[in-house]
């Protein structure tokens, strides 16, 4: 995958924020009202309406993210070789090709090692692995491999503490060198003493069922988290989706434009070192905090959020890009928990040009920067507010994740 964000930050600064944007459309969770706005029932159970905003500028370049392949959920078995898995015997992949696995094993890793321009589909066809303390699947060389169920039920099972294999420090039950896409009309089930999936490059999910209970992350990746659909369910004692490059600081973002997703993270749901880009989806997410990254845009989507510490946090954990949160659309209920908290946090700046947001708190916003409110409709523990309140001092400070 090399498509990247589209210069230093293709987000609106705030500061040009401020001049008001057009606003239409409605979102399909809600119904229609006849001047174009959508209507929502609030949390207190009354209803009030809302616009989107469409006139915006996307923050990643979502042009070319994904591949023809990439969004087939069906291999094309025609040429396939069929693989029966067996315990206690590794499978090594050196060919590009596409394989369609089945069997119930024990203590077999998949390895795939092929040169640097091959593609490589693995097809699960009802497949269960339980491994002591090695991944079921590691690439080690690719240029990409597709992890596809067909309409079956699989389950990856790591047991104990991982160790080296092939060389690699890996540390999930899934552990790509380079790119990986996960797709297809099955489930996949992955229970994991560390990650459930670590890619090294890209990761793109475009389709199939996720149930994922693990004590690290659920999906971690190098360069970007790509979603196309999916549905998701998370439970960890980590984060649920986490992107980081130490790299490149440009890097390490999450796009996310459909699915749905049952999050229940320790730390964070999703959480960005670079950008997080919402266009749509069905969120519901219980965790210490629900959305970071230095800068985030949600155009889309509707979420239930339940957080412990702040919701929506954009703190600098990259250098370059500036810090702030941009909602353009969609449905945002929040209830964050008591203490020094807020609902929506920035070390930079905040600006809501629509959408809906609803938002139970001891504090609904904090910045450091400025705080723009151009459209859409904010509720605060159960009032209708026309702008966005000043920060809440707290011990002397605001109360913002520094």
């Amino acid at each position: 995958m090399k498509k990247r964000l589209t210069g230093k930050i293709a987000v609106y600064t705030l500061v040009a924020s401020l001049a008001a944007f057009s606003m239409a459309g409605c979102s399909g969770n809600s119904s229609s009202a006849s001047d174009g706005s959508s209507v929502v029932k609030t949390s207190s159970g009354g209803e009030v309406s809302y616009t989107n905003n469409t006139d915006y500028t996307s923050l990643l370049d979502i042009s070319d993210l994904f591949s023809n392949r990439d969004l087939k959920q069906e291999a094309d078995t025609s040429e396939a070789q069929n693989i029966a898995l067996e315990s206690g015997s590794d499978i090594t992949i050196s060919q590009e090709g596409v394989y369609v696995l089945s069997g119930n094993v024990e203590n077999c890793t998949i390895i795939v090692n092929t040169d640097k321009e091959s593609k490589v589909q693995l097809v699960l066809d009802g497949v269960s692995i339980t491994n002591d303390n090695s991944p079921a699947i590691v690439v080690v060389s690719a240029d990409k491999c597709f992890v596809t169920t067909t309409d079956s039920e699989n389950t990856f099972k790591v047991t104990g503490s991982f160790t080296e294999t092939e060389g690699l420090d890996t540390d999930a039950v899934i552990y790509s060198k380079d790119d990986l896409v996960l797709n297809g009309k099955g489930t996949l089930n992955i229970e994991s003493t560390d990650n459930a999936v670590t890619a090294k490059d890209d990761l793109k999910i475009t389709g199939g069922v996720y149930n994922f209970t693990c004590t690290g992350k659920g999906f971690q990746a190098n360069d970007s988290i790509l979603i196309n659909d999916g549905t998701f369910n998370i439970k960890t004692n980590n984060d649920a989706f986490h992107s980081e490059n130490n790299d490149d600081d440009k890097l390490g973002y999450i796009y996310i434009a459909n699915g749905s997703f049952e999050l229940n993270a320790e730390d964070d749901a999703l959480q960005s070192h670079s950008a997080i880009q919402i266009d749509g989806g069905e969120f519901s997410i219980t965790a210490h905090e629900a959305i970071e990254a230095t800068t985030l845009q949600i155009n889309g989507g509707k979420f239930t959020i339940s957080a412990s510490d702040d919701a929506i946090n954009a703190t600098q954990t990259s250098t370059a890009y500036s810090t702030a949160v941009e909602i353009n659309g969609g449905e945002i209920t929040m209830t964050i928990g008591q203490g020094d908290t807020d609902a929506i946090d920035s070390n930079g700046d905040i600006v809501v040009n629509g959408g809906y947001i609803d938002i139970t708190a001891n504090s609904a916003f904090d910045y450091d920067g400025t705080a723009a409110y151009n459209g859409g409709t904010i509720i605060i523990n159960g009032e209708q507010v026309n702008e966005i309140p000043q920060p809440q001092q707290m011990g002397g400070k605001g109360g913002t994740d520094k």
